[in-house]
């Protein structure tokens, strides 16, 4: 298995969480907070069109989405 790293703006990320099921509870400052019907909790920092730090990217789709990155990178490549 590669360990493919992609590349997204806070923006970006924000329209992917929707595509999953989140949409926008507060908006403070330059943070987006999302929900999901299941109760997960996301917080997004929208910093210009900015990239997300890697780090930051890769715990919200193992921990928060609560999938892989490759599985991650095949949804979005078909949506």
């Amino acid at each position: 298995m590669g360990n493919k790293q992609i590349v997204l703006s806070g923006k970006e990320l924000i329209k992917i969480l929707e595509f999953f099921g989140f949409y926008v509870i507060k908006i403070r400052g330059s943070h987006h907070k999302l929900k999901h019907i299941d109760g997960r909790m996301i917080t997004v920092p929208v910093h210009k069109n900015d990239d997300l730090p890697k780090g930051l990217l890769s715990k919200i789709i193992r921990e928060d989405l609560k999938i892989t990155m490759e599985d991650f990178i095949l949804i979005i490549d078909k949506s």
